[in-house]
């Protein structure tokens, strides 16, 4: 019954949408069913719940898997769960379950995600793979690797964002550049969003538009039967009326101009940005050549290269300009930020070429 994962990513987005926790064998089916007629093309669903407090619902395990299966049958839909360790694995192939998914927690640890690979070794099977918990694109690539290695070929990433101590509008950040680094490192690699758990609320529109402009392949939303009475993630789970309504306000763009006047247009503005860019290179270097000079007299001089009030003066001002040409304070932070670290670096170098003369004292 099931596609390949390569034919399904042929129509975008690539629409997986499921209970966060499979809770009963007869209201799993209609759901399906449900979700077949609104467009899904993958029913997700969860048999283990990794949980904060041992007291939590964590899921209803491998009877849980049966319920899945037979639901995805009913509805003629392929199906993925969640697995957590080697054991995971083996129960969910028994059981017949079409393909998996690496949660959060467990692409965090590479021993467990090396113990899935192993045990995925000779199996065909799609797999997806989730960010690691904390904003880290290397650790989330090294598990995506570890799959690879493993000889699966179909291979996903999904994007479900990062948790972080900033008081911020969503439960898990999005960090949309750690996607585009990890797409960038893996280009062929396929990348889902999770606007559920990015969100942690039924208000997931304006994160999937974003994830669909960012040209991702496909969204995964948490979809339940009654989610007033889901035992896990309540609070996040779209009714079926609301998932509907969703999938017909989002728009599907284009990857490029498919006319000859419209490629021509955006080649004009992009030739524009590539000269803008080597502006922007020639006058950053100007900036660092006075760095060095500077360099060179702070070491004439015995002077400290770190000067934080002057780097704290750089950022008001750079960031008040920066508000006045529409630009965000945080871009602004973060690109003064990499040039005050390189201009430190140079000033190093400089100090590093001259002998320091000793401070005079009377």
């Amino acid at each position: 019954m099931i596609e390949n994962i390569r034919q399904l990513l042929d129509t975008r987005p690539l629409l997986i949408a499921g209970p966060c926790s499979a809770e009963g064998e007869e209201e799993l089916e209609n759901l399906a069913i449900q979700l077949k007629m609104a467009g899904t093309h993958i029913m997700r669903a969860g048999a283990w719940k990794p949980r904060t407090r041992p007291e939590s619902f964590s899921g209803f395990g491998v009877k849980a898997l049966q319920w899945i299966v037979n639901a995805g049958q009913k509805a003629q839909l392929p199906v993925i769960t969640e697995v957590a360790c080697a054991e995971h694995v083996e129960e969910a192939l028994k059981a017949g379950v079409d393909m998996l998914w690496i949660g959060a927690r467990t692409t965090v640890n590479p021993f467990l995600v090396q113990q899935i690979a192993d045990s995925l070794t000779g199996v065909n099977i799609p797999v997806f793979v989730k960010n690691p918990v904390n904003p880290d694109v290397s650790l989330w690539q090294g598990a995506v690797e570890r799959i690879m290695k493993a000889g699966v070929k179909d291979i996903a990433a999904i994007h479900r964002g990062f948790s972080s101590y900033e008081n911020n509008a969503y439960r898990n950040k999005p960090y949309w550049e750690l996607a585009i680094e990890l797409r960038t490192r893996i280009p062929e690699l396929p990348m889902i969003c999770d606007p559920s758990h990015i969100c942690g609320n039924t208000k997931i529109k304006k994160v999937s538009q974003t994830a669909l402009d960012l040209q991702y392949d496909g969204l995964m939303i948490e979809v339940h039967h009654n989610p007033a009475k889901a035992l896990s993630d309540a609070q996040q789970q779209l009714t079926v009326h609301q998932f509907t309504q969703l999938l017909q306000q989002l728009i599907v763009r284009k990857a490029a101009p498919e006319d000859a006047l419209g490629l021509s247009k955006l080649q004009d503005l992009r030739d524009l940005i590539d000269e803008l860019d080597e502006n922007i290179i020639e006058e950053i270097a100007k900036r660092m050549e006075i760095a060095r000079n500077i360099g060179a007299y702070k070491n004439e001089n015995n002077i400290a290269i770190l000067q934080p009030e002057r780097f704290r003066e750089i950022l008001n001002t750079r960031s008040a300009k920066g508000r006045e040409n529409k630009l965000s304070s945080e871009f602004v932070i973060t690109l003064f930020g990499l040039i005050h670290k390189e201009s430190i670096l140079q000033q190093e170098s400089q100090m590093n070429k001259q002998e320091v003369k000793p401070s005079k004292t009377k």
